[in-house]
């Protein structure tokens, strides 16, 4: 339930006497009273107007980045609209500092599921990943405080854009009257292959991590091709009666996702558009995926340069090597992949061995370099950094990546070729995406999930290659990186793909209430 306080929003606005009225009630009548307009009839009674859009990510940063871009990008392009963001009080203030002020937030309060830690209510915040299920299963709690939520509106919102691993919303939208579409933070590539293996799993998903053959996949072009240690490790195990984060997503998610009335796409047509067919195919007839991306372009978000948004002086210590464009590799594998110590040791004795200077974001505190790494030879940090701004100096001439699909954004959008060291989740799939369709990159020999060490030696080779500029193979990855960041760009523009797709799904929804 919504009480003590818990469910009003963070900005206001005039209200009605009705909905003060109401909010005086009613705790949860105060999240509709900021986040409605003062819209009436003749009559002086409040006129339903499909106006509103409510946004619900997953806690996770990774989900919840681009939804915020999102929601900034509808309050900047589409002024007419209200945008209202659902979030809970361990990140309220994530949000606040990463949304417009007319941007609306609603904050529901974080069930409490033992083991799970009180305070914990986002992924990166996890103690340790054998409690992510347990988190999964708290997310789902959220269902009675939304629909509550829901019902407190004054007139049912023009859609809800929520992520897919809250499939409570779903039900919770159907009842109010109100149109779904759904958000998974991966491109249509990967998105299309998972819903495939899932629904037609081949012989070759028993053998993942053990090699084998390429095989093509059911319902994509003939050119794509995957092997089996390419197939995400929760597809591979979605039919184990024993993994719980498979019986999670049987049970709350897969049902009520493709019964969406769309999907929200963070990519663009120039990369991703041959796969969107095939994607749309798993989802109800006429459900359409709406490529809006990347949406940190679409909303216009420009990292700003200071101290607060760069706490470590990752791009003051850049500057200081502007001089020699393209010399520095940035090296991160996002907020939650765990890498063990040793891989870690290879990797700084691979970086070091390469001869190129290197910007390392490591998770770990407790981890130490096993080699004295000098100031012009490196630089690691522990803290937050600003990877947009990172990827977008000039310094900066390669990216060794994780390949979630926000980072792969990021560094197309900045043109900059990419050495794919995929973790989890079907960050395989992107890796392929960029290395073998888009052509900007190269991979590491691992295989997600074997627990298998890469060596210093093919650390210190594969950095070498893809910072070498000089050499055909480098060339070749840096004008694919160049074409990807000019499609990238013009997509968000006036009159580019996406921006008409963002158009063209709110007419659509406009026009089917």
């Amino acid at each position: 339930m919504l009480h003590n306080g818990i469910g009003r929003t963070r900005h206001s606005e005039d209200k009605t006497s009705i909905l003060q009225h109401k909010a005086q009630e009613h705790p949860a009548m105060a999240a509709s009273a900021n986040a409605a307009a003062n819209v009436t009839a003749g009559n002086g009674e409040p006129e339903a107007r499909r106006d509103h859009v409510i946004v619900f990510p997953f806690m996770a940063k990774g989900h919840t980045l681009p939804l915020l871009h999102f929601a900034t990008a509808l309050s900047v392009h589409h002024k007419s609209l209200r945008v209202t963001m659902v979030t809970t009080p361990a990140n309220l203030a994530f949000a606040r500092g990463s949304l417009p002020e007319s941007v609306h937030l609603v904050e529901l309060p974080f069930p409490s599921l033992p083991p799970l830690p009180a305070g914990v209510e986002s992924t990166d915040a996890l103690p340790c990943m054998s409690l992510y299920p347990t988190f999964l299963r708290a997310t789902a709690l959220l269902r009675e405080p939304f629909a509550e939520f829901m019902a407190s509106l004054p007139s049912p919102p023009l859609v809800l854009v929520s992520d897919f691993f809250l499939g409570f919303t779903h039900g919770v939208a159907s009842d109010a009257g109100v149109r779904r579409v759904v958000f998974h933070g991966m491109s249509c590539f990967s998105m299309a292959i998972c819903k495939s293996l899932v629904v037609s799993p081949p012989a070759a998903v028993e053998h993942v991590g053990g090699g084998g053959a390429p095989f093509h996949v059911s319902r994509m072009p003939e050119h794509v091709t995957i092997t089996p240690e390419e197939i995400p490790p929760t597809v591979a195990n979605f039919s184990d009666p024993d993994n719980p984060i498979a019986r999670f997503m049987i049970e709350n998610v897969e049902s009520t996702d493709v019964r969406s009335w769309g999907v929200l796409v963070n990519s663009f047509a120039a990369v991703d558009g041959d796969y969107v067919a095939s994607f749309e195919s798993f989802y109800q007839p006429g459900a359409r995926a709406w490529m809006v991306g990347p949406l940190f372009l679409a909303a216009g978000d420009t990292p700003e340069r200071d101290e607060e948004n760069d706490p470590e002086g990752c791009l003051p210590w850049l500057d200081e090597r502007a001089a020699w464009p393209g010399s520095v590799v940035y090296v991160s594998f996002g907020t939650q992949a765990h890498v063990a110590d040793e891989q870690l040791d290879e990797l700084a004795r691979g970086l070091v061995q390469s001869g190129r200077p290197f910007l390392w974001a490591v998770r770990s505190n407790t981890w130490s370099p096993p080699v004295d790494v000098g100031p012009d030879q490196g630089r690691i940090v522990r803290g937050w950094v600003p990877q947009r701004g990172v990827l977008a100096h000039e310094a900066v001439g390669g990216f060794v990546s994780h390949c979630g699909w926000n980072s792969v954004m990021e560094s197309l959008a900045a043109g900059k070729p990419v050495l794919a060291w995929p973790m989890m989740a079907e960050q395989a799939l992107n890796a392929k995406h960029v290395v073998d369709v888009i052509g900007a990159g190269i991979k590491v020999n691992y295989a997600v999930g074997s627990g298998a060490v890469v060596g210093r030696a093919e650390v210190e080779e594969k950095v070498r290659r893809v910072m070498d500029a000089g050499r055909e193979e480098g060339r070749r990855m840096r004008r694919q990186a160049a074409w990807a960041q000019q499609a990238a760009r013009s997509a968000v523009s006036d009159g580019g793909t996406s921006r008409v797709a963002l158009q063209k799904l709110l007419g659509d929804l406009l026009e089917s209430c």
